[in-house]
């Protein structure tokens, strides 16, 4: 079960549905907390009883132990007894928590602000906005003052401040600091000898068109700083003053091409629902440029669902999320956490709508849901796209089956050995598409071909469904596509090459090319992988060099790499952890890689599980249906897996 943990405001747990866990006591919810401000890293016994008690009992130790075990058992109501707890691990003679990062809100506003620090100004306005409103009033307020807890509100509100004004000057930096008046007017008269704070209301009382007011605002933060420090200058005040009085152009800057997306969708002027299904519909439209449109549409679409959800109105709700459907061909979600919570809101929306609610509503809602919970196994998500399909075919409604098609090709992997059923749905949707002017949801459908035929080794039809893909592409003005098809062609490139490096060097350009679409989960690890199977295919122990980042793959590619540092000790023990691979496009790939591990490593058990797992890909190419990388067909994997399980 995911739990979230807030302590941003009054100590609370909640599973992902947003239902409450209990955790117990003040002085448990005290302990789980001086466990969160440790951010991870282990707290000794001996600190938590002295933290939790003024004056300890004697048997503090006990009673903390106690605490441990009952939160456990709140936090992990599935496991099973005396089974190692993933949560709250024993770290020596202490605890740790083991939580996500981005479970505990006190840790991910901590984490976005850092990341923020030196991004777009429309992403840093966007993320921060989103971040403050975590905050639910001062952080851990059903809490004491113990000598801990001061220190860590005294930080964490530090934080918030600099969250405040980073944001502010992300949003001047648009062009639009007038409605920061009030709250910065709120700000410095709470923090009035924070000099940058000063600058950032003057800066947007001028943006408001406020000249004297901006100039009388820097005339009252100088005095107070002469009253208070002696100061009778301030370098960004004066500075603020001399740009104010000669209306320097910075001051009032036009949006920068990054931000054009979201100033389309903020107006004052409109009503709630339309703002913010035009938030949704300017997001798809953006979307299919890619690259930082594409981030910029993702990141739109969440916080218009977030915000419509808010409304309390299930309706408004279903019909934002339902404004945008752009297609999907990836399994990897490009931000899972984001993806997880529009999940979550379009289940509890579709759970609140009236008896009367348009079927083709709730079929775009059950496809969002297929769409959005992709890689997985969990058979809601299967169910939801295939209900999905079942409305829309019963509708006659070719925009919302072109939905659920897409949304039931995503689920598709939920199985191995679907390819054929991949190659239908591809089908279908170009039929569709092409006899109701679909274009978007034609692309996709060349797209998925080009994958099927990857996976079957069908070089010839796969180039046919290439060229039709950027023919649309170029119509429609969407790069992504080509960023897709180049990759297939450095595919078939590292096929037919026998010079590794020239192979390489594709690659390496694919990469770049990846790194630059917005599509962080396709392009996370699939460097290093592509190299990986380029090594295998050649006799090559694993790339090593410390640049290359993993992403999500580390755990597969951890055994050989340790073989290629020469520790086969430690290959076997990151062997012996293997987890499942996930049911999404690499799904093969890893397998390949498992089945090249074991036989290193003469592992017969790693070597039967990649036996079975690889059975029902027979006369495939193992990672073909990513149309990206190649490990060579399956049956020949199959092949050594035979000779060395009968050898055993």
């Amino acid at each position: 079960m995911e739990i979230l943990v807030k302590v941003l405001g009054p100590i609370e747990v909640t599973d992902a549905e947003g239902r409450p866990v209990p955790v117990g006591s003040r002085r448990r919810r005290e302990l789980l907390g001086r466990l969160v401000a440790a951010g991870g890293r282990a707290v000794p016994l001996s600190v938590l009883v002295d933290d939790l008690w003024e004056d300890p009992p004697p048997a503090a130790a006990g009673t903390v132990r106690t605490f441990v075990a009952e939160l456990r058992r709140a936090l992990e109501p599935d496991r099973l007894p005396r089974t190692r707890s993933h949560t709250i691990e024993t770290v020596g003679t202490g605890y740790a928590l083991r939580l996500p990062r981005a479970d505990v809100d006190a840790h991910r506003f901590e984490d976005t602000l850092r990341a923020m620090r030196e991004g777009p100004s429309g992403q840093v306005a966007c993320a921060l906005s989103e971040a403050l409103s975590w905050w639910r009033g001062e952080p851990y307020a059903d809490l004491g003052a113990s000598p801990w807890l001061t220190a860590e509100r005294a930080r964490l509100a530090e934080l918030h401040r600099q969250a405040v004004e980073l944001r502010a000057r992300a949003v001047l930096d648009l062009g639009r600091g007038a409605p920061l008046i009030p709250e910065l007017e709120t700000f410095t008269t709470a923090h009035p000898w924070r000099e940058h704070a000063w600058v950032l209301l003057a800066h947007a009382l001028y943006q408001a068109g406020r000249q004297v007011d901006a100039l009388a605002s820097l005339r009252d933060a100088r005095a107070r700083l002469l009253d208070r420090f002696g100061l009778e200058s301030a370098d960004s005040l004066d500075h603020l003053e001399r740009d104010i009085l000669r209306h320097a152009p910075h001051l009032m800057p036009a949006p920068r091409d990054e931000d054009q997306l979201r100033l389309l969708t903020r107006t004052e002027a409109t009503g709630t629902y339309t703002r913010l299904r035009s938030m949704s519909t300017v997001a798809r439209a953006a979307a299919v440029t890619g690259g930082t449109n594409l981030v910029l549409a993702q990141e739109q679409r969440a916080a218009a669902a977030a915000e419509a959800e808010r409304t309390e109105d299930p309706g408004l709700t279903a019909r934002v999320i339902a404004a945008y459907d752009v297609p999907t061909i990836w399994t990897r979600a490009d931000d899972p956490r984001r993806s997880e919570a529009l999940v979550a809101t379009t289940r509890r929306t579709l759970h609140r709508l009236e008896p009367g609610t348009p079927p083709a509503l709730r079929a775009r809602l059950l496809a969002t849901i297929g769409l959005e919970h992709r890689g997985t196994r969990d058979r809601w998500a299967l169910e939801a796209a295939t209900e999905a399909e079942r409305l829309a075919r019963d509708l006659h409604d070719p925009s919302v089956l072109a939905l659920a098609l897409n949304a039931r090709f995503v689920q598709s992997f939920q199985h191995p050995g679907r390819t054929s059923e991949r190659d239908v749905i591809a089908g279908e949707l170009i039929d569709l598409s092409t006899r109701h002017d679909l274009p978007m949801f034609e692309i996709l459908g060349h797209l998925i071909k080009i994958q099927a035929c990857a996976a079957r080794g069908d070089t010839e039809t796969a180039q046919h469904h290439v060229v039709a893909a950027e023919r649309l592409a170029a119509i429609h003005e969407t790069p992504l596509v080509h960023v897709l098809t180049a990759a297939f062609r450095t595919t078939q490139l590292s096929e037919r090459s026998n010079d590794p490096a020239e192979v390489a060097h594709a690659y390496r350009t694919t990469a770049t090319d990846l790194a630059g679409a917005g599509m962080p989960g396709v392009e996370a690890g699939i460097f290093p992988l592509a190299l990986l199977a380029l090594r295998m295919r050649h006799q090559r122990p694993a790339p090593t060099d410390p640049a290359l980042d993993w992403g999500p793959y580390r755990p597969w590619a951890q055994p050989l790499l340790n073989l290629a540092d020469g520790d086969p000790i430690a290959a076997r023990e990151a062997a012996a952890i293997l987890p499942r691979p996930p049911a999404d496009h690499l799904y093969d790939s890893l397998w390949a890689v498992n089945a090249h591990t074991a036989i290193l490593l003469q592992d017969e058990s790693l070597a039967t599980q990649a036996h079975d797992a690889l059975s029902p890909l027979r006369g495939e190419i193992a990672g073909g249906t990513t149309a990206m990388i190649s490990f060579g067909p399956v049956d020949d994997i199959l092949a050594t897996l035979d000779q060395y399980l009968i050898r055993r």
